[in-house]
C-alpha cells in the first residue's frame, strides 16, 4: 500500500475504531497531533507506536512543536523557548546564538522522536515585520539572513536527532496582518519585492532542506491563486527557480484562507494539481470524510518518495534520552536562557 496525501487528526489520546479505518484508507498518509492527543510519555509513545502499526509503510506523524506559543506537548517535555528569544540571543552574541539555535533544534527533536513523532512542522522561517500577529514571535528576526543563519542552524539539530525539518511558510506570511486561519491574507508585493523573505528558504535548500509548508497566502502580483494552491509558486519558483526537491505540504485545508474554493475536495484537487504531496486536513471530520469519499487522486512515484523521506530516523528512548549528557546539556542551556535579564535596547550616545 501507498501513502496518501491526506493528513488527518484524531479526537483523543487513543486510536478510536473508526479511526483505525480512516488511518488504513489508501488516501491517508500521515497523522497530525495536537495538545488534545498528549496525556503523558508513555500514552504518547503508545499512540504513535499504533499509528504506526496501522498499515504498512507506516503513517508519518506530525505535531506543530515550534517552542514559544506553538508548543502542543508540555508536561514532561522541555519548555522550548520562542523563536525571537533565539534571535535576540544572536544580536548578542552571534555565534552564541546559532549555538542556541542548533541545541534547540536537536532538543525539540529529540525528544519528539523519543516518543515516535517523525515530524514538527518548524522551522517558521517568516520574517518579522512587525505587521503579523499569528506570526509574531514565532519568527527569528527581521532581518533575513540572520532567520536564514538561525534556521540553518536549528535545521542541522533537528537533523542529528533524526528529524526532518519543514520550513514555513513559504513564500512568506509576515508581511501581512491578516490571520489565515480566519481570512485569506493579501500580499501586494511583486516577486522581486519578496528577496528577502526568499532568502532562508535559498540557504536551507542549499543545506538539503527536505520539506516546506506552503501559505494561505495570495500574492495577486505574482498569481491570483494563494501560494497553497499556486502552481506558479509552486512548480515554477519554488521547484523550478530554486531548485527544490523534498515534500510540499500545503497549510491545513480546513483553514478559512484555504476556502478560496469552497468544497474540500476542490481544494484538495486544486492544491495536489499545483504540486503539493501532503494536504493536512485538521478539526473536520467531516471534510476528511469527504476527501475521502470523493477525492480521485492517483500516486506519483516521486511524491511517494519524497513523503517517506520524511519519516523520522530511530531516536533514543525517552529515559536514555533524558540521561543522556547531551540532553541535560541542552536541558541546561534553556534553564540558563530563563535566568538571563531580557536584553533591552538603546537609543543614542552613552
Amino acid at each position: 500500500m501507498t501513502l496518501g496525501p491526506l493528513m488527518i487528526d484524531l479526537v483523543g489520546p487513543r486510536i478510536e475504531a473508526e479511526e483505525l479505518e480512516l488511518l488504513r484508507h489508501p488516501l491517508v498518509g500521515g497523522v497530525i497531533l495536537f495538545t488534545r492527543n498528549f496525556t503523558d510519555s508513555e500514552q504518547l509513545t503508545a499512540l504513535t507506536a499504533g499509528i504506526h502499526a496501522a498499515r504498512s509503510p507506516p503513517l508519518v506523524v506530525a505535531v506543530d512543536h515550534e517552542g514559544g506559543r506553538v508548543q502542543r506537548f508540555r508536561g514532561s517535555f522541555s519548555t522550548l523557548p520562542s523563536a525571537r528569544r533565539i534571535g535576540r540571543q544572536l544580536d548578542a552574541d552571534p555565534r552564541a546564538g546559532a549555538a542556541l539555535a542548533r541545541r534547540v533544534g536537536w532538543l525539540m527533536a529529540a525528544e519528539l522522536r523519543a516518543h515516535g513523532v517523525d515530524i514538527s512542522f518548524a522551522p517558521c522561517v517568516d520574517l518579522d515585520y512587525g505587521v503579523s500577529g499569528v506570526i509574531g514571535d514565532r519568527a527569528f528576526h527581521s532581518r533575513a539572513d540572520a532567520v536564514a543563519q538561525l534556521a540553518v542552524a536549528y535545521a542541522h539539530g533537528m537533523r542529528e536527532a533524526g528529524m526532518a525539518a519543514t520550513a514555513k511558510h513559504f513564500p512568506g506570511h509576515g508581511a501581512v496582518s491578516a490571520d489565515s486561519h480566519h481570512a485569506l491574507p493579501v500580499d501586494r508585493r511583486g516577486l522581486a519585492d519578496l528577496t528577502e523573505d526568499l532568502t532562508p528558504y535559498r540557504r536551507l535548500i542549499d543545506n538539503g532542506l527536505p520539506g516546506i509548508m506552503m501559505a494561505h497566502v495570495q500574492y495577486p502580483a505574482v498569481d491570483e491563486r494563494p501560494a497553497s494552491s499556486s502552481s506558479r509558486w509552486i512548480r515554477e519558483v519554488l521547484r523550478g527557480d530554486m531548485r527544490f526537491q523534498g515534500a510540499v505540504f500545503s497549510d491545513d485545508l480546513s483553514m478559512a484562507a484555504a476556502a478560496v474554493e469552497h468544497d474540500i475536495v476542490a481544494r484538495a484537487e486544486r492544491a495536489l494539481a499545483a504540486g503539493c504531496d501532503v494536504l493536512p486536513v485538521c478539526n473536520d471530520r467531516s471534510a476528511v470524510v469527504s476527501l475521502l469519499d470523493r477525492l480521485k487522486a492517483k500516486p506519483e512515484p516521486a511524491s511517494q518518495v519524497r513523503i517517506v523521506r520524511m519519516r523520522g530516523r530511530e531516536g533514543k528512548p525517552w529515559r536514555e534520552l533524558i540521561d543522556s549528557a547531551e540532553w541535560k546539556a541542552a536541558r541546561a542551556s534553556l534553564e540558563g536562557l530563563a535566568a538571563a535579564p531580557p536584553l533591552t535596547l538603546q537609543s543614542g550616545a552613552s
